[in-house]
C-alpha cells in the first residue's frame, strides 16, 4: 500500500512538474506588451501603404497588372494582393476591369 501511494505521489509530481514548466515557457517568451503590440501595428500599417505604392509604381511601368503579377513582385498571397486591389480601388487610385479569371487593374 505504501508503494502504491509513493508511486501515484511521483506520477502526480511529475505531471505538475511538467504543467508549471510549459506555463513557464510560454510566459517567458510573450514580452509583447501594449506599448510593443502598438509598434507592430503601425509597423504592419507602414509595410502595408509601401506595397500599395509599389503597386501604382507597377502600373506606372505597365499599363495593366493582375493579382498574380503582385503576388509575385511583393511576396503576398492571394488574398492579400486582393485587399491591396480593393483598398486602392476604393481610394479611387486604381480601377478594375474585366471578370473572373480575366480581371486587370489599371490606374485612374
Amino acid at each position: 500500500m505504501k508503494y502504491l501511494i509513493l508511486i501515484i505521489a511521483g506520477i502526480l509530481g511529475i505531471w505538475v512538474g511538467r504543467k508549471l514548466a510549459m506555463c513557464r515557457t510560454m510566459n517567458k517568451g510573450s514580452t509583447v506588451g501594449k506599448g510593443n503590440l502598438m509598434e507592430l501595428n503601425e509597423a504592419k500599417k507602414i509595410a502595408k501603404e509601401k506595397n500599395k505604392e509599389k503597386i501604382l509604381e507597377l502600373l506606372k511601368e505597365k499599363d495593366q497588372i493582375t493579382n498574380n503579377d503582385i503576388e509575385s513582385a511583393l511576396g503576398v498571397s492571394d488574398a492579400t494582393a486582393t485587399r491591396y486591389f480593393e483598398e486602392l480601388e476604393q481610394e479611387g487610385k486604381i480601377i478594375q476591369k474585366g471578370e473572373g479569371r480575366g480581371v486587370y487593374y489599371i490606374k485612374t
